[in-house]
């Protein structure tokens, strides 16, 4: 009997970013599940109780800060790993800036991943991998 896939949440806002992701998650092994902003990435935690999510921070509506607060201060979500996946860059371009941005809060913990766009295919994977304990 095989062990059933985990489960990845995409939560972005480009449906070209979810189908990319959805196609490389699901060609390595996993589940996956998409939310076009923070609100509906909630309910979809709430009921669906994914694995890991993967998270874009710029959305309309419900913003993937709030969201990425919300999960990191409930003590029921907070153990579900989450990668920031953004494009949102700093002075000269630097793609970790946000990374920085959010290792300097004191507020909320630091992301268990942090990737920029354009995603490196390999590194998000690895990461996912790292994070979920599967060996690839």
């Amino acid at each position: 009997m095989s062990e059933a896939k985990k489960t990845v949440l995409i939560v972005d806002d480009e449906p070209d970013v979810v189908t990319y992701l959805e196609t490389l998650l699901s060609d390595n092994g996993y589940a996956t599940l998409s939310a076009v902003n923070g609100k509906d990435a909630m309910d979809k935690v709430l009921k669906d109780k994914p694995d890991l999510v993967t998270l874009d921070i710029s959305m309309p509506e419900a913003s993937g800060a709030r969201f990425y607060k919300d999960m990191k201060q409930n003590p029921k979500l907070s153990a579900i790993p989450i990668v920031i996946i953004t494009a949102i860059t700093g002075m000269d371009g630097d793609p970790y800036a946000y990374k920085k941005f959010l290792d300097g809060l004191h507020t909320v913990s630091h992301p268990d991943g942090f990737l920029p766009k354009p995603i490196d295919r390999d590194e998000l994977v690895k990461t996912v991998a790292g994070l979920l304990s599967v060996t690839k």
